[in-house]
């Protein structure tokens, strides 16, 4: 008997990295999940990882799950996402916020165009996201959302970012910890459940690896299955709401670390 049997769980950017890691591990404690990303062919994409993939490694291992392809910069799409998890698996039960397009270029040389790409996938695409759950949630009294942040989302030194170029994605994840608070508190008395969870430090994935924040073989790096294990400790049964978490903090707080 696994801690989230019987549970549907939608996890976005989910084809690799952190996102692949959680649906992995909600996977193995017996929800159902939802792995939606863009990417579908690996031709298509500069980063290793595909939602195809990540499903093969969950059902080898013995777990459900159903690959959605989606663009979470697309309204329609988003709609559709959510559509089609309730009509194939039923509602969701957990909703994990992951997806993100990232560019780290200095604000004077942002153009417009990107900086809307990031705020809709990176912020609109939750928030949307989690209304579009909600009366599921809210039906069943029972949910869980939680949102992927950052160290980045606190306010650099002025005598200088440490992560260069990450001012608007910073940005971003303040904007996404100050949505989580606030539907903490709206939705606490329908029993759902809503958190935000950013790693110590920073964690190998291709995509922080294809930006040169961190290497493989960094001794300093956090591992996925340390972010995947402190999801799964705020979407299985935990009272704990409106909470800005940091995975090891989380998991040394709880007495799992």
């Amino acid at each position: 008997m696994g801690v989230l049997d019987d549970k549907v769980a939608i996890v976005t950017g989910a084809s690799r990295g952190i996102g692949a890691a959680i649906a992995e591990r909600f996977a193995a404690e017996g929800a159902t999940v939802a792995v939606t990303a863009r990417t579908v062919d690996p031709a298509r994409s500069r980063l290793p990882g595909t939602i195809g993939e990540t499903v093969a490694r969950i059902e080898a291992a013995g777990g459900a799950a159903r690959a959605y392809a989606a663009d979470l910069s697309d309204p329609a799409a988003r709609e559709s996402l959510v559509a089609a998890v309730t009509g194939d698996l039923g509602p969701a039960d957990i909703l994990v916020n992951n997806a993100a397009v990232t560019f780290f270029t200095p604000v004077a040389d942002f153009t417009g165009k990107r900086y809307a790409l990031m705020f809709e996938v990176q912020v609109t695409a939750p928030f949307h996201l989690a209304r579009l759950v909600l009366p599921g949630m809210r039906e069943r009294e029972r949910g869980w959302v939680l949102n992927i942040s950052s160290l980045a989302s606190r306010h650099p030194a002025l005598e200088g970012y440490p992560l260069h170029g990450g001012t608007v994605y910073g940005m971003c994840k303040a904007a996404l910890e100050r949505f989580t608070t606030g539907l903490a508190s709206e939705v606490y008395g329908d029993g759902i459940m809503v958190n935000s969870l950013a790693p110590n430090r920073v964690v190998p994935t291709p995509g922080t690896v294809f930006h040169r924040l961190t290497t493989e073989d960094d001794p300093d790096n956090e591992p996925p299955a340390v972010m995947a294990e402190a999801a799964l400790a705020l979407c299985s049964g935990t009272s704990l709401s409106g909470r800005i978490a940091l995975s090891q903090d989380l998991l040394i707080e709880l007495g799992e670390g």
